[in-house]
């Protein structure tokens, strides 16, 4: 017979079985996203193809991730949220069996993105679980944690996919993934308690299809845009596209009685701020997580393992102050929190744009503690401070919203960056060869260090765009309307 709970009940819910229930699940999903950072450029030689193709293991999984979210809501509402998270961990687990089995990097790319589409729900339901079940005086921490889960990953990340590769080879980064997915779903069977708060309505495909659409169609944009030219006619005729398929998708949400995802969570103020902050954090976050490899491993000739030991350090900082954000939190509320945070990141970003082919490793791991220091001082202020205002029966689609846009802008951020990095890179030539650096491989080498540097310089600006809107965020939110799952 199945479980239930209240929320006057949820005193008897183990708080740290059903987090490291919680945890596992959130832990593997992104790490399946940091590992692959550091094997972009093995399954590149491996494979025989470019970086640009290449890229779309980690492109196309977040473009799944992203895709996928907006259905977390609903799923969770027709299935309930445990019912979810199981068979998300099920598919997850299989398609992570499928990855370590792939014959070329057009079927990697596929199974990838089949692998991204479960961590699309892993997420926003582990998010929601927290929002739904643990009492409000609980989720500060409980959300403290579940990020920590999404900051251990990066640390150990690198450095276990250097080591796998050094002493195996790519395809044990998937496989390594079975046994986490086999706790993950004995932990959840056991730990999380089954309960459904609304019944979903009735599906709404046209919202789906043009949420994917319109995804699809801009991402595509912007991984061409620098081959094809920002201005040509393919650029301009697809981001329109794009663009009409997402403000379709916006349009029908708003007025159909049964949305695929919930807009009117973006009606509360506080929400919405940090929702915007968020998503300009993580953009900001993939310059780091995308780039930095790049250039260790191509520009300086490291190894993925000493690429991943250079890494760790900033990592393991930015995991361990994770709980020491949520306990201060309460006291310090998030705008101070996040606004010290965006400083640091901003600081740590800029000091990348200086990068020369000798830039020792000690530089880049003082300023990847800085930029990661910030990271941890804004993620969870951030994303909690909108969503305790939500009322738990909504919180399904407030997850949702905020994993698919990070998610989403994720993506993006990867195609861009990939862009502007050749366009750049052909800016960058033509300037030396002006100041007369005519050795082929030394002109090349610089340029793409420039070029490097150019990206940081704009990943700069982006997330110091939201240090007035982190001033703009109150400290202490009101209540939100209580409602207990049934």
């Amino acid at each position: 017979m199945s479980q239930e709970v209240s929320r006057e009940g949820t005193e008897d819910i183990r708080f740290w079985p059903f987090m490291f229930a919680v945890f596992l699940g959130s832990f593997i999903s992104v790490m399946s996203s940091s590992t692959m950072t550091i094997a972009l450029p093995e399954l590149q030689r491996f494979f025989g193809v470019e970086l640009s193709l290449i890229q779309w293991t980690l492109t196309g999984f977040m473009l799944a991730m992203g895709t996928v979210a907006p259905l977390t809501g609903y799923l969770g509402d027709r299935f309930s949220a445990k019912r979810l998270y199981l068979g998300a961990l099920i598919g997850f687990s299989v398609a992570s069996l499928v990855c370590g089995w792939a014959w070329d990097a057009y079927s990697l790319i596929a199974f990838r993105i089949l692998q991204g589409a479960f961590c699309g729900i892993i997420l926003p339901v582990t998010m929601t679980l927290i929002y739904q079940v643990l009492p409000r005086e609980k989720q500060a921490m409980a959300v403290s944690l579940w990020s920590l889960s999404a900051m251990l990953a990066p640390a150990f990340g690198p450095t276990l996919a250097g080591w796998l590769i050094t002493v195996g080879n790519w395809r044990w980064l998937f496989f390594i993934n079975l046994p986490v997915c086999l706790l993950a779903l004995g932990m959840t069977a056991r730990n999380v308690p089954y309960y459904r708060l609304r019944k979903a309505g009735s599906f709404d495909a046209p919202g789906l299809v043009t949420v994917v659409i319109g995804s699809l169609l801009l991402l595509m944009t912007f991984s061409k845009s620098g081959a094809w030219g920002w201005s040509s006619a393919k650029t301009l005729g697809l981001f329109a596209a794009g663009s009409v398929s997402l403000i379709f998708f916006v349009v029908r949400e708003l007025r159909t009685h049964a949305p695929l995802l919930d807009l009117r969570v973006l009606a509360n103020r506080r929400y919405l701020l940090t929702l915007i902050v968020s998503t300009i954090i993580t953009i900001s976050l993939y310059s780091g997580t995308f780039l930095m490899p790049v250039f260790l491993q191509h520009t300086q000739g490291r190894s993925a393992l000493d690429t991943g030991l250079i890494l760790l350090p900033a990592s393991l900082v930015m995991a361990l102050l994770m709980p020491l954000v949520g306990r201060l939190y309460p006291m310090l509320g998030p705008r101070t929190l996040m606004t010290a945070g965006v400083v640091l990141m901003g600081a740590g970003t800029y000091a990348f744009t200086f990068l020369t082919p000798d830039t020792s490793s000690t530089y880049v791991l003082v300023w990847m503690l800085v930029r990661n220091a910030g990271i941890s001082l804004s993620t969870m202020p951030a994303g909690n401070a909108g969503m305790e205002q939500i009322p738990p029966a909504h919180s399904g689609h407030a997850s949702s919203m905020s994993n698919w846009l990070r998610n989403v802008f994720g993506s993006f951020s990867i195609a861009i960056f990939t862009s502007l990095l050749s366009t750049f890179g052909i800016h960058e030539a033509e300037l030396l060869r002006k100041k007369g650096m005519v050795d082929p491989g030394v002109l090349k080498q610089w340029a793409f260090v420039e070029s490097i540097n150019d990206v940081y310089l704009t990943a700069t600006l982006i997330v110091l765009a939201a240090l007035p809107l982190c001033l703009l965020v109150s400290k202490n939110p009101g209540l939100p309307p209580s409602s207990s799952p049934s």
